[in-house]
């Protein structure tokens, strides 16, 4: 690891949680206050921008804000994979058709 780059932090899944939920209780306790999300990552030793898309990403789960859920964020993702497979699995496919054709044309000329 380099000396300028500081160390990548894991923080469990239910602090997460719970910094959501901070920032949204403290929201509805006074929506004009814009430096809720700030004082909550600080407090807590996350980072302001994680913090921020988490928050961000259970108001679109939610649905008070559009956008992908969680739940359509993995199945798209899993789409994608399949998708690539398939296309992966076809084009092997056309190359082998192509090669067995060419083999086939190659036999018949004898």
């Amino acid at each position: 690891m380099t000396p300028d780059k500081p160390k990548t932090r894991r923080h469990p899944p239910e602090l997460k949680e719970r910094a959501v939920k901070m920032v949204q209780e403290l929201r509805a306790q006074d929506p004009r206050d814009k430096t809720v999300i700030s004082r909550v990552a600080r407090q807590l030793g996350v980072g302001d921008e994680s913090l921020r898309s988490r928050v961000k990403q259970a108001e679109v789960d939610a649905g008070k804000r559009p956008g992908l859920t969680t739940d359509e964020q993995a199945e798209l993702k899993r789409l994608r994979k399949e998708n690539f497979e398939l296309r992966r699995s076809n084009d092997i496919l056309q190359s082998a058709a192509a090669f067995f054709g060419a083999e086939l044309d190659r036999r018949g000329k004898r």
